[in-house]
């Protein structure tokens, strides 16, 4: 009997050893299992988001290229709605204006050389006592310092006064070559802002003639003839400012080159000098 009960409590630990290990290797497999969805879940939410985020950027460039387009629209639809006149007026001076500041700029860029490096071969040159060498340099470089140098060698055997004076009278060609044109873009920037304001003027006639011809003010008559008014007004004044940007910035590079003439005529009237004093005892 011992024996039996002894078998009975055996078989029963087993069964419960196997239970628990069955049920830990289903509740490791289900953690396995929730650990796999998880990290599913994961992924798609990362999916999710990167698509979000794709949508956001997408959604951005649209409303940037929605607004682009709307300004380029606006901006066409506000000069069609400024008198086909006046505002085709004002872009005509906007279009001459901005030409003759490209082409001053283009010049004046070109003009800008490097005085110093000039000097130094001119004055190389004329050390060794060769002054047709020092004419040559002069030709081959561009800009009006280096046409100012070689006038200056040309009467370099006529004594250093007479040098003087052919530099001083050539660097005022120069000078005006520098500002050739100056005086056109000027008009454009004072025209620019009367057309404006005629557009302006003949804005309001047009308004007090609706209202004399309606023989009411109220807002809706007069708001065609104040549109008129102030659209031709608003791109007058923008078209003067950036005609006025320009032309400043033109003028303060004639004034960089009006000064580098000036002082490298003074420093070759010195390296003149000193050739003389070396070759012509």
């Amino acid at each position: 009997m011992k024996k039996v009960f002894a078998f009975v409590a055996m078989m029963g630990l087993l069964t419960f050893g196997v239970n628990q290990t069955i049920n830990a290797q289903e509740t490791e497999e289900a953690a396995a299992v929730e650990e796999v969805a998880q990290q599913d879940s994961a992924a798609v939410d990362s999916i999710a988001a990167a698509d979000v985020e794709d949508a956001q950027e997408d959604a951005e460039i649209s409303e940037e290229k929605k607004q682009k387009e709307g300004l380029h629209k606006t901006i066409k639809v506000k000069f069609i709605e400024g008198s086909a006149g006046f505002m085709s007026l004002v872009a005509i001076a906007m279009i001459f204006g901005l030409a003759l500041c490209i082409e001053r700029i283009i010049f004046l860029s070109l003009s800008e050389i490097n005085s110093k490096k000039l000097l130094e071969d001119i004055q190389a040159a004329l050390e060794n006592g060769d002054v047709e060498g020092a004419k040559s340099i002069c030709r081959e470089t561009r800009g009006p310092v280096a046409s100012i140098c070689y006038q200056g060698m040309l009467r370099i055997d006529e004594g250093l006064d007479v040098v003087e004076r052919s530099v001083v009278s050539y660097g005022s060609v120069q000078a005006s070559n520098l500002e050739k044109n100056l005086s056109w873009i000027t008009l454009f920037i004072a025209m620019s802002p009367s057309l404006g304001f005629l557009g302006t003027v003949i804005g309001m006639v047009q308004a007090f003639d609706d209202i004399q011809k309606a023989g009411d003010i109220s807002p809706q008559v007069v708001a065609g003839g104040m549109k008129v008014a102030l659209i031709t007004t608003i791109f007058g004044i923008i078209v003067a400012l950036i005609l006025q940007v320009f032309y400043n910035y033109i003028l303060s590079k004639v004034e960089a080159l009006n000064t580098d003439m000036e002082d490298s005529s003074v420093s070759l009237l010195d390296i003149i000098m000193k050739y003389n004093l070396k070759f012509k005892k």
